[in-house]
């Protein structure tokens, strides 16, 4: 099967398509790979409407037979209507090849490109995912991509077919009356104007449509995910409210797409319809004035009526291809997205030394939320970050992580700038745990191996045993083998917490991210994911992001960040004798303790 940079690698993946001819000719470039193919379907196309368009001239002899002066010669008859019926049967056959060809080839195109998406999508910056809807990015990745592909396997063959089959007859109408295909050839620049006028406004129509689906699947998968909190807060309706305006601009553009496209095959069929009166009226003419022999004219309506045929189907596969032409605009846009610069560098064997060296960063260029920021950590060291909301301390294991690159300054890995080694060679020795618990579909013990899939069940149990999660999983009815999932309830958020430390231990990191790990759970889960944690990080450089002070003053260094700025650091103790903003944070917390204790 072609390698999937095959599909997009002719196709100027710099430019993004505006236009519905820049888009159907970058929709075009992906069957570029099946060239061999293609032009083997042609072939065979090519003999199959020659077989077509040559029967109708066999049957105007017959015909001419029939009607002969001297009487019918039936062996003469017989001979051309075997003839006849063995090419059209011939003529279907290599059709259905044809046909067998090129749905083959539609699939694999399909195949691939849900393999570029796929893979462009774990090759996407972080923050291009920032401010985008996950509805509409997935509408493009499974309703555009399904519309492509339904597009290519139904609209390929015929259009192919179609088209050689109105060559083959437009050259047999010339050679029986060049008068009566001028006469049958006028739908052809009419249906031109009509697909071009009326397909440019469709097309924008179609955009708007899929647009607007991908903000309706948006909000379906918000419904989804917000129940109890729309519930919580009588906002149920509202929803619906909400739900109502999406799918009526859905139904609205949906709505306008199918008119105007479908504007296409009735005014052809007036077309096809003006085209046999004239025929008819000036064969009948012809034939009166002994120019054309009737054999000739009953050929020429039978390929006046094969010629429009076709002439209708390819009106009708405008409104599929005008709406494929949206989607791929939608999914071409996706794919030309700009991806994460990557270092091809390899990160030597890591002790644990981490250095930010006058780092800044902003997620948005005009608002810079880091400036000039400074911090050595020594290997082995427990490192706590605090400090109020929007201070920055998730942002500084993300820059540490390279989930966003720095805007100045260096980040050192045992005195290895991490923007020159590649992603996967950095996040190789760092475990995290995060503080939403993110399971995957599939059995507990697969989410364990998560991060090392060839781990083996012993490996599995043990690194459960360390998380304190053993306990619990060899209670559930299928003990390691229990299905879980993202949104499953089967197991409370502690236990999700468990399994999620239980990960961190597998993988055996020589650093390690805690983001608020215990921050959702109740105080004796709590103390449990504590004990655990305390396992995991000795013996490892860790960075602990900690809402609760209490939790974090065994550390070796406790860094105070505000607005983006190292304000304070240094030991629990010392912090409290300078009377800072540790101070302060740490007092007001242990104040509302004692009172809520009360």
């Amino acid at each position: 099967m072609t390698g999937t940079a095959e599909l997009t690698e002719g196709a100027d993946p710099g430019r993004k398509p505006t236009a519905f001819w820049p888009a159907l000719r970058r929709l075009a470039h992906v069957f570029a790979p099946y060239k061999a193919k293609l032009i083997f379907a042609v072939a065979i196309t090519v003999v199959s409407v020659v077989l077509q368009v040559w029967a109708p001239l066999v049957l105007g002899e017959a015909v001419n037979v029939l009607f002969h002066a001297e009487g019918i010669d039936f062996a003469v008859l017989g001979q051309l209507i075997t003839q006849v019926l063995a090419m059209y049967v011939i003529a279907m056959a290599l059709m259905w090849w044809q046909g067998r060809i090129l749905i083959i080839i539609g699939v694999e195109i399909t195949y691939l490109l849900r393999q570029d998406v796929e893979n462009k999508l774990h090759r996407l910056p972080t923050n291009w995912f920032d401010g985008k809807q996950r509805g509409d990015l997935l509408s493009r990745t499974t309703n555009d991509v399904d519309n492509i592909q339904n597009a290519v396997q139904q609209t390929v063959s015929s259009l192919l077919n179609g088209v050689l089959t109105i060559i083959g007859i437009t050259i047999m109408m010339f050679s029986i009356s060049w008068q009566l295909a001028l006469i049958a050839l006028i739908a052809v620049p009419i249906a031109a104007i009509v697909v071009g006028i009326i397909g440019q406004r469709a097309q924008k129509l179609f955009s708007a449509q899929w647009a607007n689906t991908g903000k309706l699947n948006g909000h379906i998968e918000e419904a989804f995910t917000g129940h109890d909190v729309a519930l919580l807060f009588n906002r149920a309706d509202a929803m619906v409210e909400e739900f109502d305006q999406r799918n009526d601009d859905v139904y609205q553009a949906s709505y306008k797409a199918q008119f105007v496209s479908g504007m296409i095959h009735p005014i052809m069929q007036w077309v096809t319809y003006l085209g046999y009166v004239g025929i008819a009226v000036v064969g009948a003419l012809r034939v009166a004035a002994g120019a054309l022999p009737l054999g000739s004219v009953t050929a020429f309506i039978q390929y006046s009526r094969e010629f429009n045929q076709p002439l209708g189907q390819l009106a009708g596969l405008a409104n599929m291809i005008i709406s494929a032409v949206a989607s791929a605009e939608r999914v071409f846009e996706f794919l030309d997205a700009d991806e994460e610069t990557e270092a091809d560098g390899e990160l030597p064997e890591v002790t644990g030394a981490v250095e930010f060296r006058n780092v800044s960063f902003g997620y948005d260029a005009a608002t810079p939320l880091i400036t000039d920021l400074n911090l050595t950590v020594e290997p082995g060291q427990l490192v706590a970050i605090v400090g109020p909301t929007g201070a920055g301390k998730t942002t500084l294991v993300n820059l540490l992580m390279r989930f966003y690159d720095v805007d100045s300054g260096q980040i050192l890995l045992d005195d290895t700038d991490i923007a020159t080694v590649s992603r996967n060679s950095l996040r190789e020795p760092i475990g995290m745990v995060l503080q939403d618990a993110v399971l995957f579909s599939g059995s507990i013990k697969h989410n364990i191996a998560y991060g090392r899939p060839d781990a083996t069940d012993d490996q599995i149990i043990a690194a459960a045993q360390a998380a304190r999660a053993d306990h619990f999983i060899t209670q559930l009815p299928d003990g390691y083998d229990t299905k879980v999932s993202l949104d499953s309830d089967a197991i409370s958020a502690g236990e999700r917490q468990l399994l999620t430390i239980a990960r961190a231990f597998l993988s055996d990191p020589r650093l390690l991210i805690l983001d608020e790990a215990t921050s959702s759970v109740d105080t004796r889960t709590e103390a449990l994911i504590q004990e655990a944690l305390a396992t995991l990080q000795r013996g490892r450089t860790s960075f602990v992001i900690a809402h609760r002070l209490s939790t974090i003053r065994s550390a070796d260094v406790i860094v105070v960040m505000d607005h983006g700025d190292v304000v304070e650091q240094g030991s629990h103790e010392e912090l409290l004798a300078a009377g800072g903003m540790y101070h302060d944070l740490y007092t007001a917390q242990t104040q509302q303790h004692i009172e809520g204790g009360r």
